[in-house]
């Protein structure tokens, strides 16, 4: 068919970053061509590739933040209504996920590097503070990831109930317990060790361990098995 020998700029605008992926790879398309599959199609004003520059822009031309903003944020661009704004959102969150179980899948926990890297990739562009567990087996592999509890800016409390019930039903034998610092300060608090303290004692109960609280953020992570602090 005569079609299939049309240059890449003999097709519609909207259509161009679809037909490149197809001849080329996913691997040789630009950030906004990327995003413009993403949005479809663009406005009467724009192409796809046009708004999906806007889109980078309110970003700072920058993934890992474009990354933290949400659906509201997103539709606050002119052309991106909730469809497009949740197919965004959607696909950050894949890559997120992605990049994740990867970490997970070929490391067994042994320090507390290890699981700061997949903590932080979970964690990096939540903007209010999260509490979380890893549950793991026997053999230090994780067998599941929760955020338990959510708070603002400063702070959240984590229930010991909820995190010890989760424990007995994902048969965990050692938890890795976990907050983040949206403002970048690595610093526990006196809270942070009386919770640690409490969960310690309580899970003490039911024979699991708990064989760490990290506190990560955007600049590094603070380890209280490291620090003598378990």
């Amino acid at each position: 068919m005569q079609e299939n020998n049309y240059s890449i700029k003999q097709w519609a605008k909207d259509d161009q970053p679809r037909e490149k992926l197809l001849l080329k790879g996913a691997e040789n398309l630009s950030d906004s061509e990327l995003i413009a599959i993403l949005l479809v199609n663009g406005t009467k004003q724009k192409s796809a590739v046009e708004l999906a520059k806007d889109v980078l822009k309110s970003a700072k031309n920058n993934l890992p933040d474009l990354g933290k903003l949400t659906v509201k944020e997103l539709m606050k661009i002119k052309g991106i209504g909730e469809a497009k704004a949740i197919t965004i959102v959607a696909a950050m969150e894949l890559g997120r996920r992605r990049q994740a179980l990867s970490s997970r899948e070929k490391e067994i926990i042994t320090t507390s590097s290890d699981v700061a890297r997949y903590l932080q990739t979970l964690l990096k562009d939540y903007r209010h503070e999260v509490f979380a567990v890893l549950f793991l087996n026997r053999a230090n592999k994780i067998n599941h990831f929760e955020i338990v509890s959510e708070g603002g800016m400063t702070g959240t409390v984590a229930d010991p109930r909820i995190i010890l019930k989760k424990a007995l039903e994902e048969d965990a034998i050692s938890l890795i317990l976990c907050h983040n610092h949206p403002s970048g300060s690595l610093k526990p608090s006196r809270a942070d060790e009386e919770l640690t303290h409490k969960i310690k004692e309580a899970a003490k109960y039911f024979d699991i361990k708990i064989l760490d609280h990290l506190i990560v953020s955007d600049d590094g992570y603070f380890s209280f098995a490291d620090e003598g602090l378990l």
